[in-house]
């Protein structure tokens, strides 16, 4: 059952390989082709993450859903400590061959659940992708609000919901049968975020929304970051 103001629910698509049922298991069987295979939505997120004025140096960072280690290279090169972290075993497989710098530690949970790491131990969290695969948003923001130090930021960016609501999901195609397999997914609007994160005890410091390169402005937006502080 969703709590009140939680507007969220799953998201199906037509004539698609079931993958088997978990998010888990979905990206375990994308993870060896995650990096080859086409993925706008992958790309402009590496780049808006990048153009994000995210104070790095000296700070400890808790990438949530760092995947195969796409943005991981990124923030070790610049943060002081990286825990970069994720559900799938495969993904987590891949970012360990991509990126091993002694300032990233890999760690595989549940971020629906109680995360393992102790209280006001990161000075920023950041959430690529991965919002869209969980109906409980105000669980995850209260845990990241619990880890991050007085003052610390989350920095979120995820499918745009419009992106959603005409169809848009995370999805790969099958390496036998070539048909799409669709990640389970939740819709939720952009007030879900926002109001899960100051339930959670957040400020709002900025929203972007973010079309393709090149995209004219009455494309849809194919991202959208929210930026927060704990206080």
């Amino acid at each position: 059952m969703n709590r009140p103001g939680d507007r969220s629910q799953a998201i199906a698509g037509d004539g698609a390989v079931s993958p088997a049922g978990t998010v888990e298991s979905a990206y375990d069987r994308w993870a060896e082709g995650y990096d080859s295979w086409p993925n706008p939505t992958r790309d402009l997120d590496a780049v808006v993450l990048r153009r994000q004025d995210l104070s790095l140096a000296g700070r400890d960072v808790l990438e949530i859903g760092c995947g195969t280690g796409k943005n991981t290279a990124w923030l070790g090169a610049r943060a002081r400590r990286v825990v970069a972290a994720d559900l799938s075993a495969g993904m987590l497989a891949r970012a360990r061959r991509r990126v091993a710098p002694e300032s990233v530690r890999y760690l595989r949970f549940d971020l629906t659940r109680r995360w393992p790491l102790a209280g006001a131990c990161v000075d920023l969290v950041v959430d690529d992708l991965v919002l869209e695969h969980v109906e409980n948003l105000g669980a995850v923001f209260t845990e990241a609000c619990r880890v991050l130090r007085p003052g610390g930021e989350l920095f979120v960016c995820e499918l745009h919901p419009f992106r959603q609501l005409r169809g848009g999901q995370a999805q790969f195609p099958d390496p036998e049968s070539g048909e799409p397999v669709l990640v389970p997914a939740y819709l939720h609007d952009v007030a879900d975020y926002t109001n899960a994160a100051l339930g959670a005890g957040f400020s709002v410091l900025h929203l972007g929304e973010w079309r393709d390169e090149g995209a004219p402005e009455t494309e849809l937006p194919r991202l959208l970051s929210l930026h927060f502080v704990r206080a």
